[in-house]
């Protein structure tokens, strides 16, 4: 029935669009009520190492989200003979944290800091000490700071500050704003009048002004908004910036931005304390929504919040999937010398099947997975290494295992100050993202290295352009008073099918013993980076 009416429901515009800007894809959904998937399409796009900085051009945003959207325009006219021309609700998300600065004419003053830059190590530091609260490296505060501290000429001419989510949303509705999920990687969170911290927001006035710095704050970041209220609307400007043709007309309402993590919490219907989710790709980081306030701050440990603005504990690591990514290139480059035809997701899955017959302990072997630095661990730039003793067990299926357990190792070492040190515990732990695309292996040793149960669900990997769509459409569809929670497990989570993995005591052993070692090599991964 539901496809039968596609062409209708189309027709009357009656749809929902989520972007996602993420690490290495910006991924786009078009979806009817209900979050039901009618088109998706992505476009591949990299960061730059330029001048010490990672960074992207901002002329590829547009690119590829025009791309996207084409893409899904054609979809939709060849499956079902019908243009879009309206679109009833529309939402923006983006890889958090970084340094998008603006002057008065609106042009970009440097070019954007991403989250994977560690270069803000002293302003870091000085905050978190001054707020008693973690100010992570990738933190928009922290970029400012650091400017600062550098004496960089272009904090004088600062008019708007923001990440790539308020970024495209600004330029789509003309509204400088953000939902309250990425405001919380700009500035700390007051989790009472659920808006930037004021008593913060006073000291970081008091410090700043040290160094000759005066703008106040409230009037170059975004109005902090949460999920489901009013974001702006589509202008002609941006339905242009989206579809130069023409077709698509302006009017559509447009929600909150938000961040990735964000967008992974609703994907995974984990917004509520007591739950969490896990987002392995590029990155990995593990969000857990928390019933109380954490007894003391730690470095290792963000506080976000959730799209509604419930405090999340956030471990965040800057590389997840990449190492892995990079081995299977390789051994996909020598598969092509033999079989012209061989197929990349071949070796993929053929490779983690493989590690499924490696020893618990990976035989010794032992990979650091760093492609950049990894605050959590103090490491301050990247190197990938992998270590083995001559008497180690190497072989394919270690070295495949050894590489999928480093994927997720430093994430657990700072989850273990939440579940060992701060006594926290969780219900259930939602899986998404690149990492479980391979049916239950990641997953099924995640679950052992946690000693928790993890899921993965049959719509997890629709990813945070979903999630994003589905905040979306909760702006234009939520009865009166309806909390997200309520939305979503009334109208999107009903008859979710998911796989749940179980952790083996004879893997979870294995584990420990590999991140012993683990531990340990960061010594020699230290040593390494600083040749």
């Amino acid at each position: 029935m539901f496809n039968n009416n596609l062409k209708e429901i189309i027709s009357s515009g009656d749809i929902s669009l989520g972007v996602e800007f993420g690490s290495t894809r910006i991924k786009a959904v078009l979806t009817a009520v209900g979050a039901k998937v009618i088109a998706k399409s992505s476009y591949e796009w990299e960061n730059q190492f330029i001048d010490g900085i990672f960074t992207y051009d901002l002329e590829e945003v547009w690119i590829g989200l025009r791309k996207c959207y084409k893409d899904i325009a054609l979809h939709v006219k060849q499956e079902y003979d019908v243009e879009i021309t309206k679109i009833s609700s529309i939402g923006f998300s983006a890889m958090m944290h970084g340094y998008l600065v603006f002057d008065k004419q609106g042009d970009l003053l440097v070019p954007f800091r991403t989250w994977r830059n560690t270069t803000t190590e002293q302003s870091a530091y000085i905050l978190s000490e001054l707020f008693n609260f973690n100010i992570p490296q990738r933190w928009s505060i922290a970029h400012l700071y650091q400017s600062i501290l550098n004496k960089e000429s272009h904090v004088g001419n600062i008019d708007f500050l923001t990440t790539l989510s308020g970024y495209v949303h600004w330029k789509i509705t003309g509204e400088r704003v953000i939902g309250i999920g990425d405001a919380s990687g700009i500035f700390p969170i007051d989790e009472n009048t659920l808006d930037y911290n004021k008593n913060m927001i006073k000291q970081f006035k008091e410090l700043a002004e040290k160094d000759s710095f005066t703008i106040p704050l409230k009037n170059i970041f975004p109005k902090v908004l949460l999920a489901g209220q009013w974001g702006g609307r589509l202008t002609k400007e941006g339905a242009a910036l989206i579809d130069p043709t023409g077709i698509l007309k302006e009017g559509s309402l447009v929600c909150p931005p938000e961040g990735d993590a964000g967008t992974g919490m609703v994907a995974t219907n984990s917004i509520k304390p007591k739950t969490g989710n896990i987002s392995a790709g590029t990155s990995i980081f593990a969000m857990i929504v928390l019933e109380k306030n954490l007894s003391k701050y730690y470095s290792e440990i963000d506080i976000v919040t959730t799209p509604v603005g419930h405090p999340v504990a956030m471990v965040h690591c800057n590389t997840c999937t990449s190492d892995i990514d990079a081995w299977v290139k390789i051994f996909y480059e020598f598969a092509k010398q033999i079989d012209k035809n061989v197929n990349i997701s071949d070796v993929y899955n053929i490779l983690y099947q493989l590690a499924l017959n490696g020893n618990f302990d990976c035989g010794g072997l032992v990979s650091v997975n760093y492609f950049s630095g990894e605050p959590v661990v103090n490491i301050k730039d990247g190197l990938p290494l992998f270590i083995r003793k001559a008497d180690n067990e190497f072989n394919l299926s270690n070295f495949m295992r050894t590489h999928i357990y480093s994927s997720f190792a430093t994430v657990k070492i700072g989850l273990d100050l939440l579940f060992n040190d701060e006594k926290i515990k969780i219900d259930k732990l939602l899986g998404h993202g690149g990492l479980f695309k391979i049916e239950k292996i990641a997953q099924q040793m995640l679950a052992s290295s946690l000693n928790t149960s993890v899921e993965v669900t049959n719509t997890g990997s629709e990813g945070g352009a979903w999630g994003m769509a589905i905040l979306a459409e909760y702006i234009s569809h939520k009865e009166q008073n309806q909390s997200l929670q309520e939305y979503l497990n009334k109208e999107i989570f009903v008859s979710t099918e998911s796989i749940v993995c179980y952790p083996n005591k004879e893997e979870t052993e294995g584990f420990n013993s590999f991140l012993e070692k683990y531990k340990k090599t960061l010594q020699i991964e230290k040593f390494a980076v600083e040749m």
